[in-house]
């Protein structure tokens, strides 16, 4: 048994150390720290003037109360309206939300298209160094057009150095 747990374990940390697992819990923890400033960012920058804009409308507080056996009470906000235990459609956290993912996914989409740009830039900058190499060089003897590598001439069988 203790064999099986050693063997389990040596195979598990050498799953973990892989580069592709470690490279994506990197990027799971970045994306967890973004995704808190962009709900930041949509909560305390975007929505503000924009509820101010719609006549001071605070979204994280737009809601829909669903009546319990015929009771229509109005609450006077959304968290009044879960302390009394209501059924609530919170509409409004929900528009927060879509904004924030639209927002993450633009940021994704901005960085997708620049890391597309820099490996087509790097392509091409290893296409043109490909091509400035030269594949041929001229005999001295009798001038015709040889491979690079060669160090006898095909044409007049002299000895290129």
């Amino acid at each position: 048994m203790l064999n099986f747990l050693k063997k389990e374990a040596n195979e598990f940390k050498a799953f973990a150390m892989r580069g592709n697992v470690i490279d994506m819990a990197v990027g799971i923890i970045i994306g967890a720290a973004f995704g808190k400033i962009v709900d930041s960012m949509v909560n305390d920058v975007i929505m503000p003037p924009l509820g101010w804009l719609m006549g001071k409308v605070d979204f994280s507080n737009l809601y829909l109360t669903l009546p319990v056996n015929g009771d229509f009470t109005k609450y006077p906000s959304l968290e009044a309206a879960k302390a009394a235990g209501a059924v609530t459609i919170n509409y409004g956290v929900f528009i927060n939300t879509l904004i924030s993912f639209v927002l993450v996914a633009f940021a994704v989409f901005l960085l997708i298209k620049g890391i597309n740009k820099l490996q087509a830039t790097a392509k091409k900058d290893a296409a043109d160094a490909e091509q400035a190499t030269p594949t041929v060089k001229s005999c001295p003897k009798c001038f015709s057009e040889i491979d690079i590598r060669a160090t006898k001439c095909p044409h007049c069988t002299s000895d290129i150095a």
